[in-house]
């Protein structure tokens, strides 16, 4: 089975889908801020997920998972040298000094990025026909970051979960509470969009181990026109409609 480099740019609302990313096997790298990447490297991510018919959440540890997660930086790595991109950040903070040039060699290194960030970022809006990008582009802190991007290399997924940093907490530690499922839209690459595929069987595995019962099935078929699945990373039409839901904030 393929295990995947994955950069994942946040490590707020990033730390959960590494974790779930980390019980496939793949390995993970967050970008962050400087304590958050000496908390993470000496002591891993922890998350606290409600389970359904456990009274008390559980906690991942991301050290005692099978993948590997590690942070840095933003001028520490190379997108060059990961399968996937997830965009984990607000909005706002991709105009940052040091995030906003990492952004950009993401870009240019043409590599396929799936957002979840709080608002879809605009050259996903791209892929919907008919749609006037050019009238949008002042709802961005500063749209241009975005101007190397390809579309078609940019997917959109619905971060459904909720999740918190707790006070009094370590800065290594989120809170989820409401978990739901991302669902993603498919590249324009069906190589791309079977990555995701691989990902949502391997998240599908790791809900069936923590959950009584049956595990929810896999749809490993193409959706039908604007048909969601309740899949971690399931595909959705390869070219997205504006009834297509935006990212949850």
């Amino acid at each position: 089975m393929t295990r995947y480099n994955v950069l994942i740019m946040g490590a707020s609302y990033g730390s959960l889908l590494a974790t779930k990313l980390l019980f496939g096997g793949h390995r993970i790298k967050l970008i962050c801020l400087p304590a958050e990447v000496e908390a993470i490297n000496t002591e891993g991510a922890r998350v606290r997920l409600p389970v359904r018919g456990r009274k008390e959440p559980i906690e991942l540890d991301s050290r005692k998972l099978p993948g590997s997660l590690s942070a840095a930086g933003p001028s520490e790595v190379d997108p060059r040298d990961y399968d996937l991109v997830a965009l984990a950040m607000q909005e706002p903070q991709y105009r940052s000094p040091g995030v906003r040039e990492l952004l950009d060699a993401v870009a240019r290194a043409k590599k396929p990025c799936l957002s979840i960030m709080n608002m879809p970022p605009l050259p996903y809006l791209k892929r919907i026909p008919g749609l006037d990008t050019e009238a949008l582009k002042s709802c961005y802190t500063d749209s241009s970051v975005w101007n190397n991007f390809e579309p078609g290399l940019v997917s959109l997924c619905s971060p459904d979960p909720q999740a918190i940093r707790p006070p009094g907490e370590k800065i290594n530690v989120l809170q989820v509470t409401l978990p739901t499922n991302f669902k993603a839209a498919r590249f324009e690459s069906e190589a791309y969009t079977q990555m995701l595929r691989q990902m949502e069987a391997d998240l599908n595995g790791f809900l069936s181990e923590l959950q009584p019962g049956p595990a929810p099935p896999v749809n490993q078929h193409a959706a039908p026109p604007q048909q969601r699945t309740r899949a971690a990373a399931a595909a959705v039409p390869s070219e997205p409609s504006a009834a297509s839901p935006p990212a949850a904030s």
